[in-house]
């Protein structure tokens, strides 16, 4: 379904297929304190890792790794994954680059691009995602996408010695054409 690795445009950012030129950017997020928080990463990552890890992600066609670029900056990644062929549904995760790409309205443009390509172009039904409860304002950039919360998990991610509860969210189909209109 995702063989295909379009390049999306929008006023904000570019959506281009994610590869090894973005290795070092990527790097960055994934080790910012702040990002690891909020996507509760407590794994380490190494660049010969990530090279490799960034250098196939073209041969799956079962997922879409893009990387949100904003002019020549590499400021995030968004992933279409985890993909259910039979019921038409995947997950949806994105990250950006801390602070340099905090509140631009890079994520809420990357997601909006990226779920007008799959309602559009597959017959995908249902577009999932997990948010930690205390990440209010991913919560607010879904919820204003068209995300509806459908459940929580409780003490999904145990950070610092603390519990944090996961909020479980979805985008349908038929709710996507009513709100793609008037995202930007």
């Amino acid at each position: 379904m995702f063989a295909e690795k379009p390049t999306l445009t929008g006023e904000l950012v570019t959506l281009r297929p994610v590869g090894p030129e973005h290795v070092e950017d990527l790097l960055e997020l994934v080790t910012d304190p702040v990002v690891r928080r909020l996507t509760g990463s407590h794994g380490a990552f190494d660049r010969d890792r990530a090279l490799l890890w960034y250098s196939t992600r073209a041969e799956h066609p079962d997922r879409l790794d893009l990387a949100i670029t904003a002019g020549d900056d590499c400021v995030g990644e968004i992933v279409l994954n985890q993909l259910d062929t039979d019921n038409l549904s995947c997950n949806l995760r994105i990250a950006l680059a801390g602070s340099r790409a905090f509140g631009k309205g890079y994520g809420t443009e990357a997601i909006a691009l990226v779920l007008d390509h799959a309602f559009t172009t597959t017959p995908l039904h249902r577009i999932s995602l997990d948010v930690f409860a205390f990440n209010e304002r991913a919560r607010h950039v879904y919820k204003k996408l068209g995300f509806v919360e459908e459940g929580v998990q409780r003490d999904a991610l145990l950070w610092d010695g603390e519990w944090h509860d996961s909020v479980i969210m979805s985008v349908l189909r038929p709710e996507w054409p009513a709100r793609s209109g008037s995202l930007a």
